[in-house]
């Protein structure tokens, strides 16, 4: 990937994976898929979010791979994946349709965690056959179906017609980001995550969102700012649970229980005191937790001898 900054060391670089592949999506759009862990292990798909890339399922890899087969790729545009002019909610859920039938038997079904815009990727793939056969259970991290803009609290002004349209503007800017300064750190920490940060993590975070190339980041702004996908959570009916930063600003809590009330089998809600929008990478130890937990729960293992 051109432009990748994914830090090098520690628990936010990425593992090597087992197996790449190159899932071939609906339009023809090729997207990155990285295999971690082992061949019969019980599968898990990451779905990350806007301007991020497998990298920011860092500390999940490394934990989830010891015992179970985790597929990572990266959405259309982002990572390794390149750029398409077609981006859209469809798109996104063409896109993970792709990459389940690709990496998993017919039949065989994972625990799916999305994150942010991998969230409203589930949300817009929940009525699509592919979905349907192979998903178990559902982790939404950090995301929201509708009003994305209106509900974000980035701009600190009271909820109304003049703080959309800052948030618009800021969201949706043309302008590189540049090099990861001190300033730029500073700007992402108070955008997209908590007030308690490890400098580490708004590291890693820093790294990845700045490797996003300006004219992804532009095109993908333009879908979420009138992406409404409220009848997605309403077809989501398998075992979902949810998981926000108390300090989310990009999709504040509001969203999350929004979710709760609409989907037809939440199994969990908790809200991350001081945590911003990144939960994967600020609470990485409670959103791998939360995998495991549906895991166990919601998938029974096939052993090597009887696949």
């Amino acid at each position: 990937m051109s432009r990748l900054l994914a830090v090098d060391s520690g628990p936010y670089a990425p593992p090597a994976p087992a197996r790449e592949l190159t899932a071939v999506s609906a339009d023809g759009a090729r997207l990155h898929v990285e295999i971690h862990g082992p061949e019969f292990g019980p599968a898990v798909v990451l779905a990350h979010g806007w301007t991020c890339s497998t990298a920011f399922w860092a500390a999940q890899i490394r934990d989830l791979a010891v015992d179970h087969r985790v597929i990572a790729y990266d959405q259309r545009g982002h990572g390794r994946s390149p750029a398409s002019p077609a981006c859209s909610a469809d798109a996104l859920a063409d896109d993970l349709e792709a990459v389940l039938e690709a990496t998993l038997a017919p039949g065989e079904q994972a625990v799916i965690t999305g994150h942010s815009m991998g969230g409203m990727t589930v949300m817009a793939a929940s009525g699509r056959a592919a979905f349907r056969a192979h998903a178990a259970a559902v982790l939404l991290c950090s995301t929201g179906s509708s009003q994305l803009v209106a509900a974000a609290t980035v701009v600190p002004l009271r909820a109304g017609r003049v703080r959309t349209w800052l948030t618009r503007r800021i969201l949706g800017s043309r302008a590189p980001l540049g090099p990861v300064t001190p300033l730029a750190r500073r700007v992402l920490k108070y955008g997209t995550m908590g007030p308690g940060s490890a400098p580490h993590m708004i590291e890693a975070c820093a790294r990845i969102v700045h490797a996003c190339p300006r004219t992804v980041r532009h095109s993908w702004s333009q879908v979420l700012d009138l992406l409404d996908l409220d009848h997605g959570v309403r077809e989501l009916d398998l075992p979902t649970a949810v998981i926000v930063g108390g300090a989310d600003r990009l999709t504040p809590p509001v969203h999350a229980r929004a979710l709760c009330e609409a989907l037809p089998r939440c199994t969990g809600f908790t809200e991350l005191s001081g945590i911003g929008h990144m939960t994967p990478i600020e609470a990485p130890e409670q959103v791998t937790a939360k995998i495991r937990e549906l895991v166990t729960t919601h998938i029974q293992v096939v052993s090597e001898e009887s696949a």
